[in-house]
């Protein structure tokens, strides 16, 4: 399919906002207070997991299909998370979730509300593999920069490929359950703003 000159500005400006648009650093009661507001998007690496599949003599019961699962470090991440946001108070509106076992095992111990699940936020069947076409990325970073419904925050459950396709600039050192905090700014476009790691939740505090 031919892009028109139009058409190819427009994909040239998108990538500008992305590449140029600055980080301000939210943290602490900053960034409780921040996402307590809403208008804010999480991406977040799902917790804890081998690298392989369990055997079938200990995979989880409501894992027929023998995928990866969270290992215990992972469940307790997950669960604490959970508890931490709300104490906090973080409204979480939409929940998008990759369709593989261990995401949604993340969002269900965490309790984080009933998930939505979005093959593009999956791994394809193919666990830590990148999608060459780019695809992915393209659709991480529109849905990145949708604008939550309004006093809410988005939450998206998906893997390290994905969020290396839409961010690669920003994905260094993104351990298992970490998650990156962006801002749309209504125009198409989105700022990172924090990003934390699974077990800071529980250690963040609102504002006095």
């Amino acid at each position: 399919m031919r892009v028109s000159l139009r058409g190819r500005g427009l994909l040239l400006a998108a990538a500008l906002i992305w590449q140029t648009a600055p980080a301000q650093t939210l943290q602490g009661a900053a960034l409780v207070s921040a996402l307590q507001r809403g208008g804010y998007v999480i991406v977040m690496r799902h917790a804890s997991s081998p690298q392989a599949p369990p055997p079938a003599a200990q995979a989880n019961p409501d894992n027929p299909r023998h995928e990866r699962q969270l290992d215990e470090v992972g469940r307790s991440a997950a669960r604490a998370m959970g508890v931490a946001i709300r104490r906090l108070r973080i409204p979480l509106g939409a929940v998008l979730c990759s369709p593989t076992y261990r995401a949604l095992e993340t969002v269900r111990l965490a309790q984080l509300g009933e998930p939505q699940t979005r093959e593009q936020l999956g791994d394809s069947g193919h666990s830590m593999q990148a999608d060459t076409t780019g695809q992915r990325g393209r659709w991480l970073r529109m849905q990145v920069a949708t604008l939550p419904a309004p006093r809410t925050d988005t939450l998206l459950v998906t893997h390290l490929p994905n969020i290396a396709e839409a961010f690669p600039a920003d994905v260094r050192g993104l351990q298992d359950g970490a998650a990156l905090v962006f801002r749309p700014d209504g125009h198409g476009g989105a700022q990172l703003v924090a990003r934390v790691a699974i077990q800071e939740w529980p250690r963040l505090r609102a504002a006095p």
